[in-house]
């Protein structure tokens, strides 16, 4: 699923839908994003998904954010869209607004997909062709561009788990594919030592791995891991797969969009 928008200290920061429903097919959690999604397409918008972190206390995200527009979306998403070419792979399509951008303005075979019945319900009802309720890693086909916007390379949560997750992207890709993929640096948030130094917990493997915590309409998810991932880990993961790796843009928030291809 696109991701969603977490402001930490007026900073915004990517949050991948596919980690999260990911965590929602292996735990059987409440989706309560897709439930949000859903429940905006209808007209039954009434509050705003509220979320924390181990590193930021509690903040919201407004769902008008997920059905934003082109013209309102940062210039590392516009830039990821106007490069997509050929047959698309939108993963973890959210709400599904780059779908129905690519597909309705560009004119370019989308496939959308996601592992939220309710958020690809509300794909279709806003009129993407093709919106599949699927986990990726069980989804096979050949395409052009695979998009993984919004802190898509969070991945599965886990840093030792994005090898796996790449090498099956690998295999969906044409031989003069892309995959389209943005996320964020997040050393920023931790304090400096006298020597100019990050204090890192001693119990976090890598700086980029939190635990996650949403809460809808009175409902609370089970708290939950998530990655976000700086470009050279990023760099080397995407070598050790087998793929390319390559910095397309950096945005003013201490995110990225990088291309991976074979």
């Amino acid at each position: 699923m696109v991701g969603i928008v977490a402001f930490f200290y007026g900073v915004e920061l990517k949050f991948n839908y596919f980690l999260y429903f990911c965590r929602l097919v292996q735990t059987q959690m409440k989706d309560l994003f897709g439930k949000a999604i859903l429940d905006y397409q209808q007209g039954n918008y009434t509050e705003d998904i509220t979320t924390s972190t181990s590193i930021s206390e509690e903040d919201v995200l407004p769902i008008p954010y997920l059905f934003r527009s082109y013209d309102e979306m940062p210039e590392l998403e516009q830039t990821a869209l106007q490069l997509s070419k050929g047959k698309v792979l939108d993963v973890g399509c959210g709400a599904g607004s780059h779908s129905l951008y690519l597909q309705n303005e560009r004119n370019l075979e989308v496939t959308a997909i996601d592992v939220s019945e309710a958020a690809i319900k509300a794909c279709k009802l806003r009129g993407i062709d093709n919106a599949i309720a699927i986990d990726v890693l069980k989804f096979s086909g050949q395409f052009d561009t695979i998009l993984l916007l919004m802190n898509g390379a969070g991945m599965c949560g886990k840093l030792n788990q994005i090898g796996h997750f790449l090498k099956h992207l690998k295999t969906l890709l044409t031989d003069d594919g892309q995959i389209l993929v943005d996320s964020s640096d997040i050393i920023y948030m931790f304090d400096e030592d006298e020597d100019g130094g990050k204090w890192i917990p001693s119990e976090t493997e890598y700086y980029g791995e939190l635990l996650y915590n949403v809460s809808y309409k009175g409902e609370h998810e089970a708290p939950f891991n998530w990655l976000y991932i700086d470009y050279n880990t990023l760099q080397n993961a995407a070598h050790a797969a087998g793929l390319q790796c390559e910095l397309i843009l950096e945005g003013e928030h201490y995110d990225y969009l990088a291309k991976l291809s074979k």
